[in-house]
C-alpha cells in the first residue's frame, strides 16, 4: 500500500495517473478518516496481490490527526503502508498554479503564497515523517513520471534502495536528499578546454576527476560511512535513501563521482539508481 499525500500543485496528480498505468488500484481525494474503511472493502473484493495506493490531500484543520489515527488503525491491521510526500519549492508552486490560473485551496481571501505558507506548515510534521519524499521542483511531467517508474517499477524490490542524485548547487540543493556531499573540492573540468564540452558520464572526464587528489579517498570513505548506515536503515525499515552528490553545475565533477558511487554500492539487499538531476540544464 502507497498513500501518496504532499503540498497542493507538487504532482500528487501525475504519481496517482503512473501508478493507475502501471496496474495499482488508485483512490484519489481520500478524506484520511477513510483509509481504514477503505482497506477493509478492499480486502473484502479485491484479489490477492492487489498493489493500492490512496491520494489524500488537505482539506481541514484536524487533517494530521486524522491522517495518523488512519495510518494507526491500518498497522494495528497489519497493513504496512509506505507514506510518500511530493513535495516542490514555494516558487515552483506558485509559478505551477499561475500558469493553469487557479487558486489555492487554502489561500482564502489572501494571497497565492498565504495558502501555500499554511499548507507547508499544517504538512511539516507529516513530512518529516515519510517514508519517500519525492522533490518535484526541477521535474517536468515526463521526469517526474520516469521516476515514479524507478520507484515502483520492479515488481521484486529490494528491501532498500539507494539514489545517487548529481546535482548543481547553482541550482539548488535537491529536497528530498538524505545525505549531501559536495564535490567543489575537486579541480572543475569546466576550465579545462578539451573537458569542457564533454560530461562526467564520458570517459576522459571520469578519468581525469577520479584521479584527482583526494577523489579515490573520498570514494573509499564514504561506501564506508554507508555501511554502518544502510545497515541502520534496513533494521528500521527505510526503503528508499537518497545521495545527494553536488557541483557547481551538475555537469562534471558530481556526475562522475555519483557513477562510481552507484557502480560500487553492491549488496544483494540494496538496489542502486543514478540520477543525474541537473546534467544537459546549461
Amino acid at each position: 500500500m502507497l498513500i501518496v499525500t504532499g503540498m497542493s500543485g507538487a504532482g500528487r496528480s501525475t504519481v496517482a495517473n503512473v501508478l493507475e498505468d502501471r496496474g495499482w488500484y488508485v483512490i484519489d481525494n481520500l478524506p484520511p478518516q477513510m483509509l481504514m474503511p477503505m482497506a477493509e472493502l478492499l480486502e473484502q473484493g479485491s484479489q490477492p496481490g492487489t498493489r493500492l495506493a490512496a491520494v489524500v490531500d488537505v482539506r481541514s484543520r484536524t487533517f494530521f490527526t486524522d491522517f495518523r489515527d488512519g495510518l494507526d488503525g491500518l498497522r494495528d491491521h497489519g497493513w504496512r503502508p509506505t507514506v510518500v510526500f511530493v513535495d516542490a519549492t514555494d516558487e515552483s508552486l506558485v509559478r505551477r498554479f499561475e500558469s493553469v490560473r487557479r487558486p489555492h485551496p487554502l489561500q482564502g481571501e489572501g494571497r497565492m503564497l498565504d495558502g501555500i505558507v499554511k499548507e507547508r506548515e499544517m504538512l511539516r510534521n507529516l513530512r518529516s515523517n515519510a517514508d519517500l519524499l519525492i522533490d518535484t521542483s526541477g521535474l517536468n511531467v515526463h521526469q517526474l513520471t520516469a521516476k515514479v517508474h524507478e520507484l515502483v517499477g520492479a515488481d521484486e524490490r529490494p528491501p532498500l534502495r539507494i539514489a545517487v542524485m548529481s546535482f548543481g548547487f547553482k541550482y539548488g540543493i535537491p529536497l528530498d536528499a538524505d545525505l549531501v556531499f559536495d564535490m567543489r573540492f575537486l579541480p572543475n573540468p569546466f576550465w579545462n578546454p578539451e573537458l569542457r564540452p564533454h560530461t562526467g558520464k564520458d570517459q576522459v572526464v571520469s578519468d581525469f576527476v577520479l584521479a584527482q587528489p583526494g577523489a579515490a579517498e573520498f570514494i573509499d570513505r564514504t561506501l564506508a560511512l554507508l555501511e554502518p548506515m544502510t545497515a541502520g536503515y534496513l533494521r528500521e525499515g527505510r526503503s528508499y535513501v537518497t545521495l545527494a552528490v553536488g557541483c557547481t553545475g551538475g555537469k562534471h565533477r558530481s556526475v562522475a563521482v555519483a557513477e562510481e558511487l552507484g557502480r560500487r554500492i553492491d549488496a544483494p539487499d540494496i538496489g542502486t539508481l543514478v540520477v543525474h538531476r541537473d546534467l544537459g540544464r546549461e
